[in-house]
């Protein structure tokens, strides 16, 4: 005499599938024609195994579903050797369970580069990261394309997505930036992503009017070269602001001043070209106006 319960066969191919720290217990359906077929799944960690009589734990958000996939991220929280196991249900009816074949450990977890975005805001050069969890940092390398030169920063991902602002740029250079994840519970990285680069959209006007000006590291032209060429009635009006925005290296010249400041030098060159020629206008007309002109006859010695 056969038992009912033979005839229900064990869940089989049972595997994980783990990815950036998510975990996820897989097995093929146990089909059963006109029947409804329900699975539970349980887990057994190291200390089940070597302290607790080599006990099972049931994963209750994973007991009688109907789905052949269960998440078992929260439960395998240590990293250590992991055994599961599935059972198939039908009623009263129960298979024998299913044994994940070898342990699974989260080390082996797959690490992906993070999803970003580079942007270059004026002269600030800013990446925004895909948003992993808690859990993840991201090591981010940049330099000026063209260069082997590369900075390193490391930054803590919160709950949100994170913006990171890595330099500010030199006007018409482009740069490249990559990133890795990097877990340090399980002290593993992924591979870099691929590189993206972009060029500052800096405010080229003084550049074009100014070649000879030299840029500071801030990106906008220094202070004394713009300074002395201020004509000597407009400079008392700008010279507070230039020398408050080149003393802060961390700051960009804003557009609106750089604007100023040409309208200023343009102004500056239209008041003294008036006074030139209102000058020249005078001196024509005292000398037309009937003066003498003394003339003066210098005689050599014989």
């Amino acid at each position: 005499c056969i038992h009912e319960d033979a005839l229900l066969s064990a869940p089989q191919n049972i595997s994980i599938i783990s990815t950036n720290m998510k975990h996820f217990l897989t097995w093929s359906p146990v089909t059963i024609q006109g029947e409804t077929v329900r699975y539970s799944v349980e887990f057994q960690g190291e200390y089940e195994r070597e302290y607790a009589n080599e006990s099972w734990i049931p994963i209750c958000e994973c007991s009688l579903i109907t789905a052949t996939v269960c998440n078992i991220t929260e439960d395998i929280s240590a990293t250590v050797s992991y055994n599961l196991r599935v059972r198939a249900d039908i009623g009263t009816r129960r298979s024998e369970w299913g044994t994940l074949k070898g342990f699974f450990n989260r080390i082996t977890t797959y690490l992906t580069p993070p999803l970003m975005k580079i942007i270059a805001d004026g002269y600030h050069l800013l990446v925004e990261l895909e948003d992993m969890g808690p859990a993840f940092q991201f090591c981010v390398l940049y330099w000026k394309k063209g260069q082997e030169s590369r900075v390193k920063k490391q930054i803590r991902t919160g709950s949100i997505s994170s913006t990171l602002h890595l330099d500010t740029m030199e006007a018409g250079t482009d740069y490249c930036v990559k990133a890795q994840t990097y877990v340090e519970a399980i002290n593993r990285s992924s591979n870099f992503s691929q590189m993206q680069c972009v060029r500052a959209q800096g405010n080229s006007q003084l550049s074009f009017l100014f070649p000879q000006c030299r840029h500071t590291q801030a990106g906008h032209p220094s202070s004394s070269a713009l300074f002395f060429l201020l004509p000597p009635n407009v400079s008392c009006l700008v010279c507070n602001k230039i020398f408050q925005y080149s003393c802060c290296p961390i700051v960009v010249l804003p557009d609106t001043l750089v604007i100023f400041l040409i309208c200023l030098l343009l102004l500056g060159g239209w008041v003294l070209s008036t006074r030139s020629l209102g000058s020249c206008g005078r001196q024509d007309r005292r000398n037309s106006s009937g003066g003498q002109v003394e003339e003066r006859q210098t005689s050599l010695p014989v």
